[in-house]
């Protein structure tokens, strides 16, 4: 129904099953659409296996390394991020789910930004972001942040980093990482803000400026079979183009300074556009 409508992406979630997922990969595939997944009860190896495009969230919400895990069994968020917290990334586990990956063509969607909001002691939400947001979204996440900033044992300080490393190794052994924002959690993922965010968080995690702006547009145009039309600045290609004060190759927070972003050859004022949705995030 959907693909006669023109959907052409499809997403599975957390408690679908293998015969499920393979049966909805097989009918999107055969009407050339793309399929991605936010798995649990699915490892990300059974779903490369079954043809998955793309997965969500990076290894995030891998269950392949909880060892307690039951066939077509969601584990609880806890174990699955103490298996990761356990798991060597330079050893045999880590190491051979990449290539089934990889040898697979399955890429990875990379949601930094959310998990983020979860780790004590990380930036807040940009003024911009903050400003859009409606004053009691804007509260209610202030009152969340504030009680993750005293918390002393979460396992996020030290699993965000982990997240950044495998994100990166996925990339050094061939993978094909994009960029996302998922403005879920708690609050505070504004779009446009998270975008930036999100460009900024794969330079901390170790990529170049230029390599994180081309994580975040040209991979994404590639993961989508696009990128002859758009992702990157060429003759031929829509005028898709963000127009910046500065040059973010030495200093990646100048994508912040957007001047103008063209989308088709029209060109549109950031300021004037975020001016206009002041207090109205998480109203409408």
């Amino acid at each position: 129904y959907w693909a006669d409508e023109g959907v052409d992406s499809f997403k599975a979630y957390t408690m679908i099953s293998r015969a499920e997922l393979g049966a909805a990969i097989e009918e999107a595939h055969s009407r050339g659409s793309k399929f991605t997944a936010h798995l649990c009860s699915v490892t990300y190896r059974e779903a490369a296996e079954l043809g998955v495009d793309n997965l969500e969230h990076g290894f995030a919400v891998s269950s392949d390394f909880v060892t307690s895990k039951g066939p077509d069994e969601c584990p609880s968020g806890s174990a699955i991020q103490e298996s990761l917290l356990a798991v060597d990334i330079n050893g045999p586990e880590f190491q051979e789910l990449v290539r089934i990956l990889i040898a697979n063509e399955v890429a990875l969607t990379s949601t930094l930004p959310v998990f983020e909001t979860f780790v004590p002691g990380r930036p807040p939400a940009s003024d911009g972001a903050l400003d859009a947001m409606a004053v009691e979204a804007r509260e209610s996440y202030l009152r969340r942040r504030a009680r993750i900033a005293v918390q002393e044992d979460s396992r996020w300080s030290e699993l965000f980093g982990k997240l950044m490393e495998m994100e990166r190794a996925f990339v050094a052994a061939g993978g094909l990482l994009t960029t996302g924002t998922d403005p879920t959690g708690y609050g505070g993922i504004v779009a446009g803000f998270s975008n930036w965010r999100a460009v900024e968080l794969h330079v901390e995690s170790g990529f170049t400026p230029l390599e994180a702006i081309r994580i975040a547009t040209l991979n994404g145009a590639q993961y989508l079979g696009m990128d002859d039309r758009i992702g990157s600045i060429a003759v031929g290609k829509l005028a898709d183009m963000v127009v910046v004060l500065g040059n973010p190759a030495p200093d990646i927070n100048d994508i912040e300074n957007v001047e103008l972003v063209f989308k088709g050859g029209v060109g549109f004022d950031s300021r004037r556009l975020f001016e206009s949705v002041k207090g109205t995030v998480g109203i409408r």
